[in-house]
């Protein structure tokens, strides 16, 4: 910039504040949500493997009450992200008003992975 240019290249201040959502969960569901995913942390891969199957199932109850209208399943894509996924169904459900029952599912669930 040259003196007396007044053009500021980098914008007119700080950028403006990132807009957020706000948080639907049922308090219940997220501390179970959270003790799932160090429940699901603390498991070895082998372990993990076997108890897909709890979560697959969790995903497929799940799955209607966030997009009553999807006809595919939702996409197994492996351990590492099935919690990930678990997450956003569950924020989904509540955010379409859809949670009742939520935290005892979430609450059986941790105890199924043992």
């Amino acid at each position: 910039m040259t003196e007396g240019d007044t053009h500021d290249p980098a914008g007119a201040g700080p950028p403006a504040p990132a807009a957020s959502s706000p948080d639907v969960l049922d308090p219940r569901a997220r501390v179970e949500l959270d003790r799932l995913a160090r429940r699901w942390g603390e498991l070895p891969l082998g372990r993990a493997e076997e108890r897909m199957p709890l979560l697959r199932d969790a995903l497929a109850d799940l799955a209607p009450r966030s997009a009553p209208d999807a006809a595919s399943p939702v996409a197994d894509l492996g351990p590492a992200v099935v919690l990930d996924q678990l997450a956003v169904l569950v924020w989904d459900a509540y955010a379409a008003g859809r949670g009742h029952g939520i935290p005892r599912l979430l609450t059986d669930l941790r105890r199924e992975l043992g």
